[in-house]
């Protein structure tokens, strides 16, 4: 993909602050971090959303993502690493890790309660979608 950023990133055309690359994956600091430590995992080959990769490519990534995962608690001291896919501010699959601390005060994600008779129905379309 020509203009994604993380494609050029991989192809070396954008700097970034690496972590570890093999054939398959590039890890590297996030421009925006929500802490100090907050990395990126990309697969090379461009797709835009995780549920178009192939299974093989989940199953690596999130080997790697364990591994990361640690190195990241022991080498910035976190309580633990929050793990989020979202993919919508770059069209190209990617994992956030992001070191957190049990007494940061950093904000955790919106909830909503669901009003009566809506867990149900939630229920169902997942259901039977499956």
């Amino acid at each position: 993909m020509n203009d994604c950023v993380f494609c050029k990133i991989i192809k070396g055309e954008l700097p970034s602050s690496k972590i570890y690359e093999d054939a398959d994956f590039l890890s590297f600091l996030t421009k925006g971090p929500v802490s100090d430590g907050h990395l990126l995992i990309v697969p090379k080959k461009h797709t835009v959303w995780m549920q178009d990769v192939d299974d093989e490519t989940i199953s690596k990534i999130f080997k790697l993502t364990k591994k990361l995962m640690l190195a990241v608690k022991k080498g910035m001291g976190c309580d633990y690493v929050q793990v989020s896919v979202v993919g919508k501010d770059v069209p190209h699959f990617h994992i956030h890790l992001i070191p957190r601390y049990l007494n940061n005060n950093l904000p955790e994600f919106p909830t909503k309660e669901y009003k009566d008779g809506e867990r149900e129905l939630v229920v169902n379309k997942i259901t039977q979608a499956l």
